[in-house]
């Protein structure tokens, strides 16, 4: 009875810690012709003037920005910039939060208007 108590707790643990680095990974975002899950299409109101499209903004490549760039984001100061350039490369924009670059909460504010673009390899492409 005990062991069976101890092997559970001990199960319970391990998830609860394994589920807190799991929080910080970035999933991939749908592509624009792919449909959320339980959203469904809303009917175009006929009354109100067909709006303008919002104008899209260029999420910031973190692995190659200046520091001009990177001080445009929400929350970037000197110190902030200056941590992730010196932190690059990244291979997801979570890695931010998970190297301790920016915390949780300017993360949050930050994480749509960031990417993480990877410099192809050299040696792939050239075959060797």
């Amino acid at each position: 009875m005990n062991r069976n108590l101890i092997q559970s707790a001990l199960l319970a643990a391990t998830l609860l810690l394994s589920s807190n680095y799991a929080l910080a990974a970035e999933t991939k975002p749908a592509t624009a012709g792919e449909a959320k899950v339980g959203s469904a299409p809303k009917p175009a109101d006929k009354g109100a003037k067909a709006a303008k499209p919002a104008a899209e903004v260029k999420p910031v490549d973190i692995n190659s920005a200046s520091k001009a760039q990177l001080k445009k984001l929400p929350d970037i100061m000197d110190e902030e910039a200056d941590k992730i350039i010196a932190g690059r490369p990244y291979l997801t924009k979570a890695n931010l939060v998970t190297r301790n670059i920016v915390p949780a909460g300017k993360y949050e504010n930050l994480k749509k208007l960031v990417i993480a673009k990877q410099k192809p390899d050299v040696k792939a492409k050239s075959g060797k």
